[in-house]
């Protein structure tokens, strides 16, 4: 299983954050570089507890599918997203928020596994990982640019 986390401090209440990492209009700006678009279940706006959406975008020339349910929600503390369709054999989200002083700790920790054995391994090692560290990375840019401005 592969693993990794990202801290993005941002300086807006933890509502504000909460808010803007569950929105799915804004995870379709902050992924426009693989023309990601949620096209089944909860398709705009705040995605809730219990809620599922499927995402199809391009990604290494192919368009693929990716069901996600949000498994748990604490607002504005944390939720967590996991997979259940798509083609990792697992995938989760999770999503927390921490406040010290006036700055909002957001906590990316995700987890995943791999198809396909060795081969699977070797394509997360060498590709992967680092697309997905990337997405995640300039999703969060865009979720810090907007609760601060």
């Amino acid at each position: 299983m592969t693993t990794f986390t990202i801290t993005t401090p941002i300086k807006a209440p933890s509502k504000i954050v909460f808010d803007l990492a569950r929105n799915i209009d804004i995870h379709k700006l902050s992924v426009s570089q693989t023309q990601e678009q949620a096209i089944v279940g909860k398709t705009s706006g705040l995605i809730d507890l219990n809620e599922t959406v499927t995402w199809r975008g391009k990604h290494f020339g192919l368009y693929l599918n990716h069901q996600s349910k949000i498994t748990t929600m604490v607002s504005p503390d944390h939720f967590t997203d996991e997979m259940t369709k798509g083609h990792f054999t697992f995938f989760r989200h999770e999503h927390l928020f921490e406040t010290r002083d006036d700055i909002t700790i957001m906590i990316d920790k995700i987890a995943y596994h791999t198809p396909f054995g060795i081969i699977g391994k070797l394509f997360d090692i060498l590709i992967l990982k680092k697309h997905l560290y990337d997405m995640i990375v300039n999703r969060n840019k865009l979720l810090k640019y907007l609760a601060e401005n």
